[in-house]
């Protein structure tokens, strides 16, 4: 009896360290299942810093293309006072020509770590540009990257390569975006929409040149100045070479101005307030005295 009941307690303790290493696999699996959750959350409701393109969900609410339709991680609605600029559009696109643009983006938060993005997409002809990307390999769509969404001036340089003859006007859609940077949708970042058709050029309308086309209210405020002067009463010595060089231009001044009084009354023929050298010389030759 005694042998089977350590036989029970030794079954029971083994029975035990069995639940209990369970359990404890079983609390580190909920842990570990629990911090990827955590970790993929976030990714979910944030912004797209790498690009973005094509069909976008957010918020139960889902779109078919960010380009056309607009960015709805970003707030729901277009805002103008985001400026969208385009520079350097042709009036009309000659057959195989590759154009370059700038687009700019101005308003909208002062920007983090990523400060704006955009989404673009034509109907004809292969965009390109330096560190943009075409979304899923779609040479008709283009958009920002990890680095170009981090460049404080908002702006980017692109290549657009007209389609072949025949193909008639090319849309456009672009959607551009200013954000506060923190990763995260919010209510101070905006965006906005420059949607246009590019019509095939003859001869005339190619001769045209090229244009900037703009989507926003036209509310432009210009950057604020930067100061770079100093306080003269801290200059020390630059100070006294200011007065030094001040004084040296006022006798130049002088100097003129007494060679101009001295030459005026001095030496002029028409000054008729006293005899001088130059009247008395004039009269002594005419009457024949030299």
């Amino acid at each position: 009896m005694q042998a089977m009941f350590k036989g029970s307690i030794q079954v029971a303790k083994n029975i035990l360290g069995v639940a209990m290493r369970v359990g404890s696999f079983s609390a580190r699996t909920t842990l570990l299942l629990g911090l990827v959750a955590l970790l993929l959350i976030p990714s979910l409701a944030t912004s797209y810093h790498t690009g973005i393109g094509g069909e976008q969900s957010n918020a139960g609410d889902t779109i078919d293309n960010v380009a056309k339709q607009g960015c709805l991680c970003h707030n729901g609605a277009a805002d103008n006072s985001i400026q969208v600029i385009l520079d350097q559009v042709p009036y009309a696109w000659n057959a195989g020509e590759t154009y370059e643009f700038k687009l700019q983006l101005i308003g909208g938060p002062a920007g983090g770590t990523y400060t704006a993005g955009f989404s673009m997409q034509i109907s004809a002809g292969e965009l390109s540009g330096t560190d943009l990307q075409n979304w899923q390999e779609d040479v008709t769509t283009l958009t920002h990257t990890d680095a170009s969404a981090s460049q404080d001036e908002k702006s980017w340089i692109l290549s657009w390569t007209a389609p072949a003859a025949g193909e008639g006007s090319v849309n456009f859609w672009i959607t551009g975006n200013s954000v506060s940077g923190d990763g995260l949708p919010g209510a101070d970042d905006k965006w906005n929409q420059l949607l246009f058709a590019l019509p095939e050029g003859d001869a005339d309308s190619i001769a045209m040149g090229t244009r900037t086309l703009f989507a926003g209210d036209g509310n432009v405020s210009p950057p604020e100045p930067v100061s770079h002067g100093v306080d003269l009463h801290h200059m020390g010595a630059a100070l006294r070479a200011h007065w030094l060089g001040l004084l040296g231009f006022s006798a130049v001044i002088s100097v003129v101005v007494f060679s101009g009084v001295l030459l005026r009354y001095g030496f002029s023929t028409s000054y008729k307030g006293r005899s001088n050298l130059l009247r008395l010389r004039y009269k002594m030759k005419r009457r024949g005295d030299q």
